[in-house]
Order: structure tokens, then sequence, then C-alpha cells
């Protein structure tokens, strides 16, 4: 196969950015989208050229470390999948590919496709956690939990934080990400103790770091690649209206 690529090139945070073009001939159908950039960094790096800087790491689908926008789409576009998982069979010979990073004021770019989503990581340290005893873990069944809120909660936990509903919302709006991780302590008996100050450090933190409201396009959940719904999002504004008005003490 045969491909035109139109990738992004900056060399670090503080420079100008720009589209440069790259022919790629030999890419076959099974491989995956970052298995034909390594393909082309081989290639370039025997040319001399500088590589593309993108993230990666598991290659699987399970930790959220790679991104880019791919022809305009967070992930490529397909449903349910993360970049490491497209796979070069949905693209056929001649085609051009546009690769992108993710577009958001809070996600500064470091290096060609490479974006510091460090961000989302300051959100969770304002309140995405439990705090518990340490030592032996009780009996599973000790707390009895509905088993729609388990299955609730369980959705919401599959987030993996690759940011790709801040890339896919025209605002930038972290609100798909902050409310998977509200609502996987809200449904759950081990979440109630900061029930309301999670939502409000979260929220806040969401908020100070630059990230956009929400406006109810959808987008988010179109492209999140573990398919989180935005029932979520209903369900953090309830619970921050809550906290809001009765107090995070009560």
């Amino acid at each position: 196969m045969k491909l035109r690529l139109k990738i992004w090139r900056q060399p670090d945070a503080e420079a100008k950015g720009k589209i440069e073009n790259f022919e790629l001939d030999g890419v076959l159908a099974d491989w995956s989208f970052l298995e034909m950039l390594d393909f082309l960094n081989e290639k370039l790096i025997l040319e001399g050229v500088d590589p593309i800087a993108f993230d990666s790491d598991c290659r699987e689908g399970i930790c959220g470390t790679c991104g880019a926008v791919v022809n305009g789409k967070p992930h490529g576009g397909l449903r349910g999948v993360t970049i490491c998982q497209l796979h070069m069979r949905n693209f056929s010979d001649g085609d051009v590919i546009v690769i992108e990073p993710w577009r958001s004021r809070a996600f500064k770019v470091i290096k060609d496709l490479v974006v510091d989503r460090s961000a989302l990581d300051k959100i969770m340290q304002a309140g995405g956690f439990v705090s518990v005893r340490t030592g032996s873990a009780p009996k599973a069944d000790s707390i009895p939990v509905p088993q729609r809120n388990v299955e609730l909660a369980m959705d919401a936990a599959a987030c993996i934080g690759c940011g790709a509903c801040v890339a896919a919302c025209p605002n930038g709006s972290a609100m798909l990400f902050v409310s998977a991780k509200v609502s996987q302590y809200a449904l759950l008996p081990q979440g109630q103790v900061e029930r309301k100050r999670r939502v409000l450090n979260m929220v806040a933190a969401m908020d100070e770091l630059g990230f956009g409201n929400c406006s109810n396009h959808e987008e988010c959940e179109a492209f999140c690649p573990k398919e989180i719904s935005i029932t979520n999002i209903a369900r953090l504004n309830s619970e921050f209206l809550t906290a809001a008005v009765v107090g995070e003490e009560q």
C-alpha cells in the first residue's frame, strides 16, 4: 500500500509548527497505525531526518497513552478503538492521511504529535481518589452494592484518560473525563465520604487549567475509545449542584 502522509511537525513547545508531506510505500494492511508510523520513522532515520515524535506504550488500547487526530477525527474515528488499535486495512492504496496532535488550550504541544496531558493528572489529584485505611482488605461482599450501581460505576471506570474527549469537543471541554471519574466514586459506598468535596475540587481544577465548558455537542462520546456515556455528564452536573447548594461538609 502506498500512502501520502501529511503530518504536523513542531520541534518544541515554543516553535511554530507546520504540516509536512511524506510519501510511504510498502505499508501492509495488517499493520496497526502506530506500526505504520514506526515504519515511517525507520525510513526517516535512514535518511538522516528527525523521526516523528508520538506517544505510545501498551499498544493494546488499555493505557490511553497514544493519541492523535487522524483526518480530523481523534483516534481515527472508528467506534470504540484507540489509535494503536486502528489498522491500516481501514485505509486504501493512494490515500492521503492527515495526522495532527490533540488540539486544546489545556494540552500544550511538546513535539510533533506529543502533547502535555498532565492537566488531566492534576484534575485527578484534586479529587479523583478515596481515602481509605491501609492494611488487610475487607471481604468483597462486606458492603452490599446494588448491581445497577456496580455496572454504572464499572462503565465509568473504563475511562483511560487518553484525552480524546477533549480533542473532539469544539470547546476543548474535559467534562466527559471528569464526569466519568466523579461517577465511578459517587455510585459506590467507598466514595461517599468525600463525595461533595470531590466534585467541587475536580470541577474547580478543570476550570483553572483552561478546559472549556460543555455545550452538549456529544462529540466526546462519539470519539471516546471506551464509549463512556454522556449520561455521566448529567450525573456530574447533579453532583456539582448538590454540593454547591448543600455544602461540601453536609
